[in-house]
């Protein structure tokens, strides 16, 4: 618990994505379970509608957004360690890194001491999302956004965050990432339409493959 928040060995995701690797975003209409549970890698987001039936049943790592009020459901839920995707997860993400105490008042918004403490019985990895990455994110979505957020930065959504990080570390070689059931919209304080854009562009050279959602 008192490993500093960008430790290296929790950033350590590579290595099990060496083989194909599929990210599973929550749009509604996925139905790909063959396809996703062919992959030596399943990375996951939050309550990963879908999963167990027609978006696959295995997760290597399952993402979990550390700040604002979704977490703060889940840590008042006492049977969250039960929930299938949580067990069946290999490994954590964290997307943000830790907030200062002094940032983190009057109103709580960053759960990530208390979630490290709610996993901590799984004895499983957790990695955590360093502010470098988020930077990478912002410079890569700035020039493709209309709407750039508060004092002119892109907030980027947690599945943009996690699949760069995949994407920065996993050598080209091993093939495209495939993306499945990103549909590019929620929470209006994300920059979908860059997003998307961004996703297209990455396609296109080969980096990534994404398969639409089907209703």
């Amino acid at each position: 618990m008192d490993l500093p928040v960008d430790s290296p060995r929790r950033l350590d995701l590579f290595p099990a994505a060496s083989g194909p690797l599929a990210i599973v975003g929550n749009a509604p209409g996925l139905d790909a379970a063959a396809a996703i549970d062919a992959a030596s890698c399943v990375v996951r987001f939050n309550n990963a509608p879908g999963f167990g039936g027609r978006a696959g049943v295995r997760v290597t790592h399952l993402a979990l957004v550390n700040r604002g009020g979704q977490m703060r459901e889940w840590l008042r839920d006492p049977r969250f360690l039960d929930r299938p995707v949580v067990r069946c997860a290999d490994a954590f993400i964290l997307p943000f890194p830790m907030l200062p105490a002094e940032q983190n008042r009057p109103e709580q918004v960053c759960w990530t001491r208390e979630v490290l403490e709610l996993l901590a019985p799984l004895g499983k990895p957790v990695h955590i999302l360093p502010e470098d990455l988020h930077q990478a994110a912002r410079l890569r979505l700035a020039p493709v956004t209309t709407d750039p957020g508060p004092a002119g930065r892109p907030n980027p959504s947690t599945g943009f965050l996690v699949t760069l990080a995949f994407l920065l570390g996993r050598p080209l070689r091993r093939g495209p990432v495939a993306a499945h059931g990103f549909g590019f919209d929620g929470w209006p304080g994300h920059p979908w339409t860059a997003e998307r854009a961004w996703f297209r562009q990455a396609e296109a050279a080969g980096h990534l493959r994404l398969h639409p959602c089907h209703s």
